[in-house]
């Protein structure tokens, strides 16, 4: 009986005319052969996870991605780079960056670096950096933003404030509730 290896490149292009190699000149073969001119290059396996290359590091991000028929309910979202939205979530969140697709919804507590909604948001934002609402979002709560941007069409309706606004409020309460030191000289 005569073992007879299949090319893997066989069940990939599977109208190429079949290569077949006995799997005797497979074993006895000591040192490898030069590839023909224009041959696939040799699958090279990829690093085992956690193994990756510093590049690899550098331009991966942590992102999750709520898909149109999913809802994400009674989660705390944490170390998330990037959190697209495209279905429903409940949640609280504190990251980077999150994306609300036009049909995609989010309901909950969020601080972040930058927003952008193109669907629903009810609840709690604070966007340290910027808050984009484009021509279809919605959003509604206590909104705090350093920068805004609306399109038109895009809604906006709540408790509103600046970053900045909200901090001189919280100055000027702390030194409303502080007592007036007076010195007594004798």
């Amino acid at each position: 009986m005569r073992f007879v290896r299949k090319d893997i490149r066989d069940f990939l292009n599977p109208g190429a005319p079949a290569a077949t190699q006995p799997v005797a000149d497979l074993a006895t073969r000591a040192a490898p052969q030069a590839e023909a001119p224009g041959a696939p290059a040799p699958y090279a396996s990829p690093a085992p996870l956690g193994q990756q290359s510093a590049a690899e590091n550098k331009t991966s991000e942590a992102r999750l991605i709520v898909g149109p028929d999913v809802k994400l309910k009674g989660a705390e979202i944490l170390d998330c780079d990037t959190l697209v939205v495209e279905g429903r979530v409940e949640a609280t969140m504190d990251s980077r960056v999150i994306r609300i697709a036009e049909q995609g919804s989010f309901t909950g507590k969020v601080s972040i670096d930058i927003a952008e909604i193109h669907g629903r948001f009810d609840g709690e934002l604070t966007a340290r950096s910027q808050l984009i609402i484009h021509a279809t979002g919605r959003v509604s709560g206590k909104i705090r933003y350093g920068k805004l941007v609306i399109d038109e069409g895009g809604e906006l309706c709540g408790d509103i404030s600046t970053l900045s606004a909200e901090k001189s409020l919280q100055q000027r309460a702390r030194n409303d509730a502080t007592p007036a030191l007076s010195a007594i000289g004798r």
